[in-house]
């Protein structure tokens, strides 16, 4: 089987050092960054310190079908949680350690963090909802059946916004066990919306992705929403903008993942596809990186920002076909160079970074070829 290791096919620069953000002085001085030479478990998460150079071998081979859809590091000093198809896995050890807690009603969750090391469980597109306290799940019944993002307030405990299909916001103050509908359809309604990120420091401060109609942000939790601009070289020109994430080190920061369909015009070569940047909260977004034959990308590409300097961003793009394995890009905007590392995963499907030394990146990875 192809597992242990990678083979670098640029120079990874510098990671840039500091406390992260995401996590209070406490929180990251809790942490610390994991010792082992091997991670023990089913081979589903593993970690790296040199921008994917290397990844730790894993004891476990990860069997085919699987994906790591959800990972998130906890407030509670070296706690972990990672979903693996519909498994709920944790680690206490800083990752060194992976055992199965749970098993969930849902085989493609994603992770959200909260304080007091709680997390919720949610899936894209569907309805399935839970909370994770320790190792207990508690089953949530969602205000939606099409859950497009999920945030959480570090400041108010019990504080959650949960985004629905049509980019409607609903807000909880009991940490899930009732909700109610705030603001308006992101995109006046009648518009389907690919997904919805929050500011991880404001949840009124949120950016949806819209079919055909680019993206929206919104800074008073979903009372009003604003068009963003930039998304299409022809100014008004349809977009489509399938993901968003904000920079941990800046709410002003929004990296996105989205197709110019006016550059991706019937009878064109060119797909249109690219990564952009917002300086201004989603307001304006501007192309960063194109797809290209150096710097793939697809609908589905995993975006995560560095926890501590905004104009970092990585992303990735891995498949089964011919063996190919995954490149894990690495964007400077500053100069706009971007850097590529190579591994034989057949993808890598979340990121987490480890609160206290955050040039430790955790990665959960696919195995999709059957031998």
């Amino acid at each position: 089987m192809k597992r242990i290791g990678s083979a670098v096919t640029a120079a990874a620069a510098a990671f840039v050092l500091a406390q992260p953000s995401t996590a209070t002085a406490a929180e990251a001085a809790s942490w610390t960054a994991p010792s082992c030479t091997r991670v023990t478990g089913d081979g589903g998460v593993t970690f790296t310190t040199d921008d994917g150079a290397s990844l730790r071998p894993t004891t476990g081979t990860l069997k085919p079908v699987s994906y790591t859809h959800g990972l998130v590091a906890l407030d509670t000093p070296n706690t972990l949680l990672a979903t693996r198809n519909s498994e709920l896995q944790r680690s206490t050890d800083a990752g060194c350690t992976w055992t199965r807690v749970a098993t969930l009603d849902s085989g493609s969750t994603r992770l959200t963090a909260a304080p007091g090391g709680r997390a919720f469980a949610w899936e894209v597109n569907g309805g399935y909802l839970a909370r994770t306290d320790g190792k207990s799940v508690t089953p949530l019944k969602s205000p939606t059946t099409s859950i497009v993002g999920l945030g959480t307030d570090r400041t108010r405990p019990g504080h959650v916004r949960l985004a629905g299909g049509d980019g409607r916001l609903y807000d909880s103050t009991d940490a899930g066990a009732s909700w109610r509908q705030v603001g308006t359809a992101a995109f006046g309604g009648g518009a389907g919306v690919y997904a919805v990120a929050f500011d991880p420091k404001d949840l009124g401060h949120a950016v949806a992705g819209g079919m055909t109609k680019g993206g929206a942000v919104t800074t008073d939790g979903g009372t009003t929403w604003t068009a963003s601009t930039g998304l299409s070289g022809t100014p008004g020109g349809a977009a489509n903008l399938f993901d968003a994430v904000f920079s941990p080190a800046s709410s002003s920061v929004v990296y996105a993942l989205g197709i110019d369909l006016v550059q991706a015009a019937p009878g064109s070569s060119d797909e249109g596809r690219h990564l952009y940047r917002s300086a201004d909260g989603g307001r304006t977004f501007t192309k960063v990186v194109d797809d290209s034959a150096e710097t793939k990308l697809t609908n589905s590409t995993r975006l995560a920002p560095s926890p501590v300097d905004a104009d970092v961003l990585y992303f990735e793009y891995g498949t089964y076909f011919q063996n190919y394995g995954t490149d894990l890009f690495r964007l400077d905007a500053r100069t706009g160079k971007v850097s590529t590392t190579h591994n034989a995963y057949d993808g890598i499907s979340a990121f987490a970074f480890n609160p206290a030394q955050p040039k430790v990146m955790y990665l959960g990875v696919e195995e999709v070829q059957v031998d």
